[in-house]
């Protein structure tokens, strides 16, 4: 299993002296750590989505972002890595820029469009049944110009659907990616949350921590992640000639075989499985496409020349 993408500019430690320099709010949170290395509390709310600004400043030419308390606080190099990894799966070797991205929850920090449409001018479509999260997006991409004809936002009004509601049976995508709800209920969310922050600090996270870092929606539904996939692919069906690949996140692997038997009940052509990892932690994707390779080939000569 490989590390980062080439591609991905996050490789190795923070230069948390530009950062700082570039978002003079980090400054107070970066201190010398036991290994006589600049760090950050990582636990700290406040500190990360400051590094977050810091990075998205200096990386992508963001000047303008924020996300209301509460609300999920993304690890930038993770996220970019995700959208690294579709680019290789759309194509290794020559990737279009004529790209039209479904954003299944993109949330209120806007990440995967802000990285994709830098990255590779990828245009996007924004869906979350958050309005909240839905909002802020929106301000993040008129208050960053170069964000502002590149993402159509839109609304998903019921809870049990993922592309019904939002998609036309006429429209064509290139791609989906998603982040699911990784947990069952409110309850496992929080217990991740204390055990996530105690392995960071060794101390019990106080309120304002488990406050932090994602409203319910963004992180459970009823069934966990392996519901909501199974739900998004069974309806991938009804849009199997509107899109090249459909994907999404799998944050634990032992969920692999289940949604492949899922898919393997579905009049799929081909699937993959994409994996990486990045230190101790491992990641993944699975892709999955209605069309043969022959109507993936007449696909790019129709709309990537």
């Amino acid at each position: 299993m490989s590390s980062f993408h080439p591609r991905n500019i996050h490789h190795g430690n923070y230069d948390f002296n530009a950062l700082s320099s570039i978002e003079p709010t980090l400054k107070q949170f970066v201190f010398e750590n036991t290994f006589k290395q600049f760090s950050i509390d990582f636990a700290n709310p406040l500190a990360v989505i400051a590094l977050n600004k810091a990075i998205l400043k200096k990386d992508y030419g963001i000047l303008d972002w924020s996300i209301p308390e509460g609300y999920l606080c993304p690890p930038i190099p993770g996220r970019a890595e995700y959208i690294h990894r579709v680019a290789d799966l759309l194509d290794s070797k020559k990737i279009p820029s004529t790209i039209t991205v479904m954003d299944i929850g993109t949330g209120a920090n806007c990440i995967y469009p802000i990285i994709g449409s830098h990255c590779y001018e990828w245009n996007f479509i924004a869906t979350d049944i958050d309005q909240t999260a839905l909002d802020n997006a929106k301000k993040i991409a008129i208050q960053n110009k170069r964000l502002s004809n590149k993402i159509e936002f839109r609304k998903q009004f019921n809870a049990n659907q993922i592309f019904n509601g939002v998609a036309s049976p006429r429209e064509l995508w290139d791609i989906t990616i998603c982040n699911p709800p990784f947990h069952k209920s409110a309850e496992s969310s929080k217990e991740q949350s204390l055990r996530k922050v105690k392995n960071l600090t060794g101390n019990k996270a106080p309120e304002l921590i488990l406050n932090f870092g994602g409203q319910s929606r963004e992180l459970w539904c009823d069934g966990g992640e392996v519901q909501f996939i199974q739900n998004m692919m069974n309806e991938s069906a009804e849009y199997g000639k509107n899109c090249y690949w459909f994907t999404s996140l799998v944050s634990q692997k032992d969920h692999l075989p289940y949604l492949e038997k899922v898919l393997k009940n579905l009049p799929i052509k081909q699937y993959k499985i994409i994996e990486w990892a990045n230190g101790n932690k491992q990641t993944r994707f699975i892709a999955w496409s209605f069309l043969t390779q022959q109507q993936q080939k007449d696909w790019k000569l129709a709309r990537w020349k």
